[in-house]
């Protein structure tokens, strides 16, 4: 019986993952050994993505797969890439905000994407810097791709936090737990309690509401709390197990649910912003939003969320970039 529950991506299926840093060459890793495609591994840094690769290749007879990977400096080696991944950037330093990292990734991003897109026209771009839903717009302002195609890193790494805090509250394995974050990628995330259950029991009926706002606060700085515990960098595992499936969603074009940062023309209330909500992944990207029913109180919150990522944008278009 093959260990692959989905139909596996063809030969040629390639990936480019734009930033070899700790988020970047643990997805290369996480998508070869999952055997979902080639991967493509650009770094600016000489040499580093050259030897993460090489690195990774020597792995190859270990975990029986047959991957390429390729690591560059050059765009060019990314061309004809069926999904481009940005996770270049600067992480985040204790004390910092992912607030404070926007003057400096929007430049990084923006040359990133125009740059592999160049290359891979027809591409799905995901993002992964942050701060994550002004990152997704600008790349799609850069891009000019279809919205359906660009789209962010966020709620399936929001809610696994969420899925992770409960679990360990309540002794209860993960995977037995169903959650789900919408909003921006930070502080004023939107976890949905209502949708939100241990096989199938909503969490209100098995915590008490002290309780669920601790964890949902926990789930707000969970990032924060790595790195205030890593000191030298920031999350990376958690970061791209939820890219990676992600990747395996649109590749194998399973039409999966999962929260994701992606373009709204009036969902939920908003339009012309990108923000994490429910929506369906498959092989041509954004298939379908999901429009859930919210209480009043969560789709206060949800504006609350947008209104915080429509200043940060504000700040954006006062450095006067280029979009």
């Amino acid at each position: 019986m093959t260990p692959f529950p989905y139909v596996l991506a063809d030969s040629s299926t390639r990936i480019a993952i734009i930033g070899a840093g700790r988020v970047g060459s643990t997805l290369a890793q996480q998508v070869t050994q999952k055997n979902l495609a080639d991967v493509v591994l650009l770094d600016i840094v000489p040499e580093l993505p050259s030897a993460i690769a090489l690195d990774l290749t020597q792995a190859k007879g270990l975990e029986g797969h047959h991957r390429h990977i390729i690591g560059t400096n050059n765009y060019e080696d990314t061309a004809n890439s069926d999904i481009v991944v940005i996770t270049a950037g600067v992480p985040r330093k204790p004390g910092m905000s992912r607030d404070e990292l926007l003057n400096i990734n929007a430049k990084i991003v923006l040359q990133a994407a125009r740059s592999a897109i160049a290359h891979s026209p027809k591409a799905i771009l995901i993002v992964v810097t942050n701060p994550l839903d002004v990152m997704t717009y600008l790349a799609w302002k850069a891009t000019k791709l279809p919205s359906e195609r660009v789209l962010g890193m966020a709620g399936v790494l929001d809610s696994a936090r969420f899925q992770t805090f409960i679990s360990m509250e309540l002794g209860v394995a993960p995977d037995n737990i169903s959650t789900m974050v919408l909003g921006g990628h930070g502080d004023s995330m939107v976890p949905l309690t209502s949708y939100c259950t241990v096989g199938g029991v909503p969490i209100t009926e098995l915590l008490d509401s002290d309780t669920i706002a601790r964890l949902i606060e926990r789930t707000r700085n969970g990032g924060a709390e790595v790195v205030k515990l890593m000191k030298t960098g920031s999350a990376y595992f958690a970061p791209a197990s939820s890219t990676c499936l992600m990747v395996d969603a649109i590749l194998s074009n399973q039409s999966r649910l999962l929260t994701a940062c992606t373009y709204l023309q009036g969902e939920y209330g908003l339009e012309d912003i990108f923000m994490g909500v429910p929506c369906r992944l498959g092989r041509n990207g954004v298939e379908q939003v999901v429009s859930l029913a919210v209480t009043d109180a969560e789709q206060q919150a949800l504006f609350n969320s947008a209104q915080l990522i429509r200043e940060q944008l504000e700040q954006v278009f006062q450095m006067g970039l280029d979009l």
